[in-house]
């Protein structure tokens, strides 16, 4: 059977790139493979010795990479390999990331602005590229991410008949390993920077999840904290409007994202906001945020408050917990992490403001509950998806906020650290007059203390 990627002992040059072992990988005509492991385990850094992105040290003892992309006549790595990364990025350019454009089309060409696209149809439009130039070997990391479970379908059928009907070859990177399409033959899992055996799917052994993960001893921290907001804890949970939308329109063109929408959340409710995608459910956030000109337009009242009455966006965020992946979008830059946690202490993107020593230690407190306390001082750009998704997660929480907002709180989270989110707001809904709206395209990932739903239809 021909190699299409042998690699053996190779070591990264650049020191800081480098896995705790020599990597060894190869990878089969026709084999179809999946690389799992847990946040922060080294996949990226594979991928990255793959693709020849870290060039490996020549030290004439044996350690390559070689490469045979037959039958393609190019030899060039970066025709050969494309790498898509899907983590709800839009592009490069600042002036296009604003939360609320989620203005979906059914069929899109390449004169479209990517921001103008849903997660589903962005996947399809990266994918359509990337197929362009006829690679040999596609890698995709973490593709089913904010993905309805139309898409999810959808996506695994078309990469099942890619694979089918061409030579393409698949490298798959998966944190959440219950997402494991049929189309994948064998599985390789890197651990604390080390490269496993390839097995066969068949060999491959599931990881157990615990019932959960969360300590006893944290979850009583948690529920011990003060309260920010004294007066509100002791409010009844049930008497006073935090949002109330009336028959509220969101138009961007001809194009109609939410259509006469009526949704009344009372303090202390946990909802569950679902919905395909394209149906709105960003945009409704926007709203909800404050980050949306057009509530303006529409009789919403946001925490007791008229939409234009005088209150400014600081006020409405001021009671907000927030995270949602157009968010992590923001904070892919070379701030350390206790930075991007504390920054939620005033709802800004960066740290304008230096925090008082007893503000930070509460930072510190929600970075450990979150386990990424240890990377206090590392930048984010160092970090891992799904270890950047967990800073993130500790920024929603530092204010003690009365109403948390999750988008997609579990993006690129390995199974056990999803766990570990949902032990976590389930004991922080346990504190008086918490009040929870939650999206994600998982039913499971729904947390226990959920009480009610709002589903979304998307507007023909």
């Amino acid at each position: 059977m021909k190699y299409v990627i042998d690699i053996h002992e190779a070591v990264a040059r650049n020191p800081i790139y480098r896995m705790a072992e020599p990597v060894n990988l190869q990878l089969l005509e026709g084999e179809q493979l999946a690389i799992v492991g847990d946040n922060g385990a080294g996949k990226s850094m594979l991928v990255d010795i793959i693709t020849g992105a870290h060039p490996i040290i020549d030290d004439g003892r044996g350690s390559y990479i070689h490469y045979d992309f037959s039958p393609r006549t190019s030899k060039m790595v970066y025709e050969n390999i494309k790498y898509i990364t899907f983590q709800d990025a839009y592009d490069g350019t600042e002036g296009y990331y604003y939360y609320q454009i989620r203005y979906n089309h059914t069929e899109f060409d390449d004169s479209q602005q990517l921001f103008l696209l849903s997660s589903g149809e962005l996947r399809k439009y990266q994918l359509k590229k990337a197929m362009e130039g006829n690679p040999r070997v596609l890698i995709l990391d973490n593709p089913f991410i904010g993905l309805d479970v139309d898409a999810r379908s959808y996506l695994a059928e078309t990469l099942k008949m890619l694979t089918s009907t061409t030579d393409l070859q698949l490298i798959i990177i998966l944190s959440k390993t219950d997402d494991m399409p049929d189309v994948v033959t064998h599985v390789v899992e890197v651990k604390e920077h080390r490269v496993g055996q390839k097995v066969t799917k068949d060999e491959w052994m599931r990881p157990s999840v615990p019932q959960r993960v969360l300590s006893v001893e944290k979850e009583q921290a948690i529920l011990d904290l003060p309260y920010e907001d004294e007066m509100n804890a002791q409010i009844e949970p049930g008497t006073q409007q935090v949002v109330d939308f009336r028959k509220v329109t969101i138009q961007y063109g001809e194009r109609v994202i939410l259509n006469g929408l009526d949704w009344t959340v009372m303090n202390g409710e946990r909802w569950a906001l679902t919905g395909p995608n394209g149906s709105g459910k960003s945009t409704l956030l926007s709203l909800v945020c404050a980050d949306n000109p057009q509530a303006y337009a529409n009789d919403i009242v946001l925490f007791g408050r008229q939409r234009g009455t005088g209150e400014s966006i600081w006020d409405i965020k001021h009671h907000i917990g927030y995270v949602s992946p157009e968010m992590h979008r923001a904070f892919l830059r070379d701030y350390p992490a206790i930075e991007v946690v504390a920054s939620g202490l005033h709802d800004a993107v960066g740290l304008y403001k230096r925090p008082r020593p007893e503000q930070m230690s509460i930072c510190e407190f929600w970075m450990d509950i979150f386990g990424v306390l240890h990377y206090r001082d590392t930048s984010m750009l160092k970090l891992s998806s799904g270890e950047q998704r967990l800073v993130l997660l500790a920024r929603a929480f530092v204010k003690d906020p009365s109403l948390l907002i999750l988008d997609e709180p579990l993006h690129g989270l390995d199974l056990t650290n999803r766990r570990l989110v949902k032990d976590v707001i389930e004991t922080f809904c346990q504190r008086s007059n918490k009040t929870l709206v939650m999206v994600t395209h998982y039913q499971e990932e729904f947390p226990k203390c959920i009480q009610q739903t709002k589903k979304l239809i998307k507007n023909p």
